[in-house]
Parts: C-alpha cells; structure tokens; sequence
C-alpha cells in the first residue's frame, strides 16, 4: 500500500464523510461548509495520487483500477445527494434534477463496460480530452452548488459577495457538466464502436 494508493482510499473515506456532513441528522454549526471541504480534500487526493504514481514510478494494478473508481464514486455519489437535498430545500435557488443525474450516472456505467469489454479484448481505452474536459466540468459545478449552500453560514461580507451571482454561475455550470458529460459519452462510445459491434 503505497503512498498513491492510501491517497484513493481516503478519496473513499472522505466521500462518506462528504456524505455524512451533507446529510447529518443533527444541525450543526457550518454544516454545508464541512460537505465543501471534505469534497475539496477528496478532490486534491485525486488531483496528487497519480501524480506521485506518475513522478515516483508508482503505478500498480490496484491503483488503476480503484483510482477511476473512486473517482466514479464521489462524483456520482455528489450528485445524487444534490437531487435529494435541492428537492428537500424548497427554498433552494437551484435545482438538480434526476433526469440530470440519470445521464451523469449513466455515462459513467456505459463507459465502464465499454473499458472493461476493451479489457477483455486485450485492449486498453485511454482517457482522451473531451472526458478531462468533463470531469472539471463536473467537479466546477459540484464545487458551485457546495458553495451556493456554504456561503449561507459565512460571515456576512463574503455570503454578500457570493448571493448575488452564485445562484446563476451555479445553474450555467450544473447545465454545462450535464452537456458535457451526454456528448463525451457519445463521442468515446462513437469513436470506439468497432470494439462493442462486433459483439453484437
């Protein structure tokens, strides 16, 4: 268990903390800003355990396979929780519908398999730009609707400066991630049919 690897486990520790402090059944003192960071923290342990993987010559077979995993897990997981607690906040500015989190939790699923059929061909499916360009989008628009919450419970010139637009900034990028993520999908599963088609 080397040091890349302890770092995507902890990416799944800090998604249920994440989790935890999103849903907490008691009310507690900057809730909402406790949910942004530990999503921020899992985002950092992400952002470092391939690059110390990459720089120390690292990489194990472990940490191919769970680092995509965990990340899988916290993106969707954020989402998912967003469609609960956006739908049991009447007053939430903003929205995340399930319709939306159908497409993210989809893509994600069919783009599994599709690696995981290439595995077995004895092919392996690199990441390509439009999928990089999706995850920040996705991760930007996680980080605004954390935000969007967080701010209620931060001392009054910083809620003052993020209220105004936020809500706006929050609901392009909710928009921007879900496009994101349909049209990278159909492009990654158009681009590597021939691997799925001759199957069927």
């Amino acid at each position: 268990m080397n040091l890349p690897n302890k770092l995507t486990v902890s990416r799944f520790a800090l998604t249920a903390l994440f989790l935890c402090a999103l849903f907490c059944p008691w009310q507690i003192r900057f809730q909402n800003t406790l949910a942004l960071f530990f999503f921020c923290a899992a985002g950092c342990t992400d952002f470092l355990d391939g690059r110390i993987a990459r720089k120390r010559n690292l990489i194990t077979n472990f940490g191919i396979l769970m680092d995509p995993l965990a990340d899988k897990i916290l993106i969707c997981s954020a989402f998912i929780a967003f469609v609960e607690s956006t739908h049991l906040n009447a007053s939430a500015p903003v929205k995340v519908a399930a319709w939306m989190v159908v497409i993210i939790v989809a893509r994600e699923l069919t783009i599994t398999g599709l690696r995981l059929l290439a595995a077995s061909k004895g092919v392996v499916l690199a990441a390509e730009n439009f999928g990089k360009h999706k995850a920040a989008s996705q991760i930007a628009a996680i980080n605004a609707l954390l935000v969007l919450d967080a701010c209620n419970e931060w001392p009054a010139p910083l809620k003052n400066f993020f209220l105004p637009w936020m809500p706006a900034f929050a609901e392009i990028l909710l928009w921007l991630a879900v496009a994101m993520t349909a049209v990278s999908g159909a492009l990654y599963l158009w681009r590597n049919r021939a691997i799925y088609m001759s199957e069927v």
